[in-house]
């Protein structure tokens, strides 16, 4: 492309503009997709479980600044992105989101991310362990006329949970007026903030993206509200796996194709017939048969979880892996998900779980194990 911007600032790329206010709040830090973000915290409210619960019942502060920010924009911007992600983009209208993909030629998922109409760009979300090469892989097929904008000045906060909506609302009204799936420009205070009614925790919550001088300042405006505690990347990787949603990178990776992945809604009917994206001819072809193995839902019994790696069994034959798997704080039993054969993948099939040389038994169970909680209106 000739036409690109990229606004840096000067944080270095294994520090998050939070990164100072996450140590004095008594955070935890641990390396995660090239940055130091903080895994739990310290204090009365501290802990994975305690952070996780917390946001459960209140509303929980995450730091998701690692996510890379991007902006499509140009004439031609909606129909060069609807030939790389399989979703309907054109005919989202201004201020809606929709979940879809970066796929390869052979259909494999090189990135799941966010899309939005922000007006003039469509403003896409990706994870941040994955957002230099997707920024390459933009940079490679978005045609000349159309420009790539990467925010690398912004921080991204995540305020999640079923008070989310009246904390942020008394400081940013707009924000009381969202749905799900729905986003506005706001003011704060003189700042300019991109709110989206959104979130990875299967919680009602929002995102927001600050410039990142002024995310201190937000921060400690939310904290500063006694339902709001902040939380780490343990209890989002709890709560998400609750909510059944998967992680790149361990659930799907660019070997696995979204039929595979059980992300077959993400494929917008009209576009799954008219084809026109990367990856379509690939992915018909599983949509024609049906998978050789999908992702699936797992409840142990007993304590032990089984972590990603673990081998899962049908009888004697092994039939698949764990991709993602830990104890669930709101079910008080283990949860896992797995790729696994298509042929064991009916709700309530019995299988095995293999960890530390024992087989846990196991059920395949329907996702998300906890209930989603979205806004979509009253």
């Amino acid at each position: 492309m000739s036409n690109t911007e990229d606004h840096e600032d000067d944080i270095p790329l294994d520090a998050l503009p939070l990164d100072a206010w996450h140590r004095a709040n008594g955070a935890r830090m641990v390396e995660f997709a090239g940055y130091e973000m903080p895994i739990q915290y310290a204090g009365e409210h501290g802990g994975i479980v305690a952070e996780h619960n917390w946001t459960r019942e209140s509303a929980s502060l995450f730091d998701v600044s690692h996510m890379g920010q991007l902006g499509v924009s140009g004439a031609n911007a909606g129909e060069a992105l609807e030939a790389l992600l399989p979703g309907g983009i054109m005919s989202l209208k201004e201020g809606r989101m929709r979940y879809s993909m970066l796929l390869n030629e052979d259909g494999g998922i090189l990135d799941d991310l966010m899309v939005t109409n922000a007006g003039e760009q469509y403003g896409l979300v990706v994870n941040g362990a994955c957002k230099w090469d997707d920024i390459a892989h933009l940079h490679e097929h978005l045609p000349e006329d159309v420009t790539l904008t990467h925010y690398a000045d912004n921080a991204l906060l995540a305020l999640q949970g079923p008070k989310a909506a009246d904390v942020l609302g008394a400081l940013v009204p707009a924000a009381s007026e969202l749905t799900f799936m729905r986003a506005c420009y706001a003011d704060w205070d003189g700042v300019p903030l991109w709110i989206s009614r959104a979130g990875y925790t299967g919680e009602d919550g929002f995102e927001i993206a600050v410039p990142g001088e002024h995310a201190e300042k937000l921060a400690d405006a939310l904290i500063a509200d006694d339902r709001v505690n902040p939380a780490g990347l343990g209890a989002r990787d709890s709560l998400r796996l609750e909510a059944g949603l998967p992680l790149y990178g361990h659930d799907m990776t660019d070997t696995v194709d979204p039929v595979s992945a059980d992300l077959t809604f993400a494929l917008t009917k009209k576009r799954r017939e008219t084809g026109g994206w990367m990856g379509h001819e690939a992915v018909s072809a599983v949509l024609a048969t049906g998978p050789a193995q999908r992702r699936i839902g797992l409840l142990l019994d007993g304590r032990m979880p089984a972590r990603e790696g673990a081998d899962v069994y049908a009888g004697d034959t092994k039939i698949g892996t764990v991709t993602s798997g830990g104890f669930s704080p709101t079910l008080g039993r283990p949860i896992a998900m797995a790729m696994i054969d298509a042929a064991h993948t009916n709700d309530g099939t019995a299988l095995e779980c293999e960890v530390r040389g024992k087989r846990l038994p196991a059920n395949v169970s329907p996702m998300p194990f906890v209930p989603h909680r979205y806004f979509r209106g009253s």
